[in-house]
């Protein structure tokens, strides 16, 4: 199999070293994901449009698709990316672990919103009706869910791309979930 190295700035296009540019500036870093992401000329740009694009999702609500549907692709890239994130977020170990699981009993509905990230993701886009019922019965609308979908496939793309190249991990690593629960 190729290696997949992560691509330094001046081995990037002149447009991803711009983004390298902004992106360092912003976090103070760039993450590998995004560096990965630069062996493309386009997919860099594109997928941060794409992520960054407004949605009816707040940043913490966010968080909770993110952190259940990469456990559900088996991500430890993103799980580690997004357990940092939601601690700076407000939550604490104990919740993330559960988003990762696919539930909050800390929040109805948050509970919601997680089951419904993690049956989508399981069922390939085809959710139960019972969760879809709890989905909206817990205050969420058809708007909240069109926007979830399209977070659950922004996050699939990224679990997808470093699970594919085995991207290095540079935030704080997590365990698997298993050996955490047992």
């Amino acid at each position: 199999m190729s290696t997949f190295n992560v691509p330094k700035r001046e081995e990037v296009s002149a447009a991803n070293q711009a983004i390298f540019d902004n992106l360092e500036k912003a976090l103070g870093f760039v993450p590998n994901l995004y560096a990965t992401f630069a062996y493309s000329q386009n997919a860099l740009g594109n997928y941060l449009t794409f992520a960054n694009a407004k949605t009816s999702l707040k940043a913490k609500e966010k968080e909770v698709v993110n952190l259940a549907v990469s456990q559900v692709n088996n991500c430890d890239y993103c799980l580690a990316a997004h357990t940092a994130i939601g601690k700076m977020n407000g939550y604490t170990e104990s919740q993330i672990l559960e988003l990762r699981a696919g539930k909050a009993s800390f929040d109805t509905k948050l509970d919601a919103l997680a089951k419904l990230a993690k049956n989508i993701t399981e069922n390939q886009g085809k959710a139960d009706a019972s969760i879809l019922e709890n989905f909206f019965n817990a205050g969420w609308t058809k708007e909240n869910l069109i926007d979830t979908i399209v977070l659950v496939g922004d996050k699939t793309i990224s679990n997808y791309i470093n699970n594919t190249v085995g991207t290095p991990i540079d935030f704080p690593e997590v365990q698997p979930l298993e050996t955490v629960e047992a």
